[in-house]
């Protein structure tokens, strides 16, 4: 069984149910009864072996629930703010992908709680920090296995409570321990590819986002319209470039605020002039928009099938083969796949940060723009400050965006008495993605109120395509023209909500 991205969207943000089919749990049934039968006399790691560097140790068969036990308990050792509900929703759901593989040989008693949980909206309490990535995300994984077993804490109805406590309201029995319940519940990718999936999501969205932007800025700056033409985008033969040039057509179909080049500097009735006071080529932060969000989409179309992938992947270890009779030993767990992926997810998003706080400087610089007052201000100059300031948060949010910028990939330290002695830090790196995926939120909020203001200070909302024209309309609706100084936090907050709204 595969689950899709869109359908594990689905799940963690529409509230649609996380299904078992019953072919797939056949699976999952037939992989536990040849592990049961396979393991009873042979050393196998983590079944009746110590984990990690202790994996030398064989450990007596009167122990051996006491071993998947332990390892639960001695990992949920997380620190820091809990991951977001969405988070932890995405790992469940990742989780379960990973036990649909059959190849874990797990009771089917796992991942049946482990779907309530999804279905039931009941988020475990998982520390942010714990992951280095390479046995998977041993620590946070531990998390949510402790309450599956009936400890620790979760978030259910808006508070949180002790996970027994919970799982008796809800008629629901902790999950039993049978042969390695426990490492494979806290061995593997699973919370690395949750956090990456919803930052897939709210990637994708800001990508629209910087394209409506990109659209309106350039209605505003009254540009000439081949910046998106066919003929001039087709010719490089990039295919992210190609989707950008055509959704920029669509969003601006129907505007009278787009120049035409044949008309205007091709016609020799209109191109006599020693100097133009129009600019032959708009800057780059609105011509090269196809050219700069191309490699964005791109990024993100690959990043998505990685994603999607390890959704689907069975990424812990041992690895059970029931088909071929034999357990293989190996590290599937290794989040360098998401690691990567986060990484460049990151550095695309710093990408449209530094592109919609440059398209701000051109709103707010009248000496650049040639057509808008200082800082898009309609009151008295020198007495009002119209914008002004908004630029500063925009600008020290890029910053630190660009700051975050470094890959944590190539990042690896030693842990584990060396035994995981090259890690991946995906979960770091998903996480950091999360903060730049934000803080380009806070950025493209400010843009949005700069356009709606940019638009008003010219009276063109008439002039506006009809898709750009609703979102004139619903960020107005959200914060008016403004001529005397106000606060802008509230606004900027508001239009922030409004942008994650359009997932």
């Amino acid at each position: 069984m595969n689950i899709t991205l869109d359908e594990a969207y689905n799940i963690v943000f529409k509230g649609q149910a996380l299904e078992l089919p019953q072919k797939a749990m056949e699976e999952v049934d037939r992989c536990y009864r040849f592990l049961e039968q396979f393991a009873a006399d042979k050393v196998i790691y983590g079944i009746n072996t110590g984990f990690g560097p202790m994996a030398q140790w064989r450990v007596d068969d009167k122990y051996l629930k006491d071993l998947q036990y332990n390892i639960i308990r001695s990992h949920s050792t997380g620190a820091g703010e809990p991951l977001s509900a969405a988070d932890v929703k995405a790992a469940m759901v990742a989780r379960t992908g990973t036990f649909l593989c059959a190849r874990s040989g797990v009771n089917r008693e796992l991942v049946e709680l482990l779907s309530e949980f999804v279905n039931r909206d009941i988020i475990p309490f998982v520390p942010r920090h714990g992951s280095v990535g390479a046995s998977g995300d041993l620590v946070q994984l531990a998390h949510i296995a402790l309450t599956l077993i009936g400890e620790g804490y979760v978030f259910y109805q808006g508070r949180r409570r002790p996970a027994a406590e919970v799982l008796e309201e809800c008629g629901l029995r902790p999950a039993g321990i049978f042969i390695r319940e426990g490492l494979s519940a806290t061995n593997g990718t699973s919370v690395m590819t949750g956090i990456s999936i919803v930052n897939m999501r709210h990637a994708e969205n800001l990508l629209e986002m910087a394209t409506v932007a990109g659209a309106w800025i350039n209605m505003i700056a009254d540009s000439f319209d081949d910046y998106m033409a066919v003929g001039e985008n087709e010719p490089r033969h990039q295919p992210g470039q190609q989707v950008i040039a055509a959704r920029l057509r669509e969003l601006s179909a129907g505007t009278t605020r787009l120049q035409h080049r044949e008309h205007e500097l091709y016609d020799p009735a209109n191109n006599a002039a020693d100097y133009f006071e129009h600019k032959v080529q708009a800057y780059y932060s609105l011509r090269c928009l196809p050219q700069i969000l191309g490699p964005v989409h791109d990024t993100l179309r690959y990043a998505r099938n990685v994603i999607e992938r390890e959704l689907n992947s069975a990424t812990d270890n041992p690895i059970i083969d029931p088909d071929n009779r034999n357990i293989y030993h190996g590290g599937n767990f290794h989040g360098d796949y998401i690691s990567l992926e986060a990484d460049k997810m990151k550095t695309v998003m710093v990408r449209l940060a530094m592109t919609a706080e440059r398209q701000l400087n051109y709103l707010f610089h009248d000496r650049i723009n040639g057509i808008l007052p200082p800082f898009l201000n309609m009151g008295v100059l020198g007495l009002n400050y119209g914008m002004q300031a908004c630029q500063f948060t925009a600008t020290s949010t890029t910053a630190e965006c660009q700051t975050l910028a470094m890959p944590n990939y190539v990042h690896s330290i030693p842990n584990n008495n060396d035994n995981q002695d090259i890690v991946s830090m995906g979960t770091n790196s998903a996480l950091l993605c999360r903060q730049v995926i934000d803080n380009v939120y806070q950025v493209m909020s400010i843009l949005f109120i700069a356009l709606a203001q940019a638009t008003d200070c010219l009276e063109i909302a008439e002039g506006l395509s009809p898709a750009i024209r609703r979102y004139y309309d619903d960020v107005r609706a959200i914060c008016p023209k403004f001529i005397e100084d106000t606060p802008f936090y509230e606004e900027v907050a508001e239009i922030e909500k409004y942008l994650r709204n359009q997932i």
